[in-house]
């Protein structure tokens, strides 16, 4: 069954499997998708490798556990599994090093005349950022 996996921002469809119990993917859509491979050493991406202390909780029968995977990369993730979709959001090491850089992340949006606008377009300059949500 599809299952759309976004990661931070990029949505990317994969097949997986949905049930009571969870979300499984396929080592290869685990791969293709954010980059990570299962080795024996542990969950690799290039050269970093994370260690699997159990790999009867991150590896089924029917592919790998995305909860338990989520957990290993440190990732918080938001599970619709009636929608099929998933979003893993930035892990906690890498937020702290941005927040430690006093660096914004670069971003684009139209201004009222529809007009794009990104913030690397004000660098060294001093710009207030407004926010506001409805809920």
């Amino acid at each position: 069954m599809t299952f759309t996996l976004l990661d931070e921002t990029r949505a990317t469809t994969v097949d997986a499997a949905v049930g009571p119990d969870g979300v499984r993917l396929s080592p290869s859509a685990v791969r293709d998708a954010l980059g990570w491979e299962l080795k024996p050493q542990g969950l690799c991406r290039g050269e970093q490798c994370r260690l699997v202390p159990s790999r009867d909780t991150l590896v089924r029968d029917d592919g790998l556990d995305l909860v338990t995977l989520a957990a290993l990369l440190d990732r918080p993730l938001a599970l619709d599994t009636a929608e099929r979709a998933a979003c893993l959001g930035i892990a906690a090491g890498e937020r702290a090093n941005q927040l430690r850089s006093l660096e914004a992340p670069d971003f684009t949006l139209p201004d009222l005349d529809g007009r794009p606008h990104s913030l690397s377009g004000f660098r060294g300059q001093k710009v207030l950022l407004v926010a506001w949500a409805s809920w």
